[in-house]
């Protein structure tokens, strides 16, 4: 059986992607919204306010936290491009799931700000060279990341959650 928290599996970083292999992985962040807005396309709100799983979040939690994350991905890219070894603030993503704007926003908003946002990055990702993808930021707990290991979580992240709600589809039958 598949671990409903995890159905692609967990973020393996497999060392840095090769110049080659990095477009794949924006293209990966470029088609999350997109891929995102089709997985609960027709939901109704009793479907967006089921889990996704035992104890999971709900499909409407999820599609909040997902530009919630990736504007913290983003603003970390930023960073790290403009000053030295950036130490980031991490935040409580699963309060932030809880706040009311979670509660009570329409998903198409946070549909649309994940679109805005993504056409943005992949357009500062694709700007990037050699150099700028080796710049770092520091994480309190992670410790050192690059900027092509961020890219390789990110391009996971997106499809990470879709397959929560694509999953849960598939089961309910939806």
């Amino acid at each position: 059986m598949t671990d409903l928290r995890y159905p692609i599996g967990k973020f393996a970083y497999e060392g840095p992607p090769t110049a080659e292999g990095r477009p794949e992985l924006i293209r990966q962040i470029e088609e999350a919204p997109a891929r995102l807005r089709a997985a609960v396309e027709g939901l109704s709100a009793q479907q967006l306010d089921t889990p996704y799983r035992p104890e999971g979040w709900t499909v409407r939690q999820l599609a909040h936290h997902v530009p919630d994350s990736h504007m913290n991905a983003y603003v970390r890219f930023k960073l790290a491009l403009t000053e030295d070894e950036p130490t980031i603030k991490p935040y409580f993503e699963d309060r932030w799931a809880m706040l009311g704007d979670t509660q009570a926003t329409p998903v198409e908003v946070s549909l649309v700000m994940l679109e805005n946002l993504h056409e943005r990055w992949v357009q500062l990702l694709r700007s990037l060279g050699e150099k700028e993808w080796k710049r770092t930021f520091r994480h309190p707990e992670l410790g050192l990341v690059t900027l092509e290991k961020n890219l390789a979580l990110y391009a996971w992240h997106g499809r990470h959650h879709v397959a929560h709600v694509t999953g849960l589809r598939e089961r309910k039958g939806w």
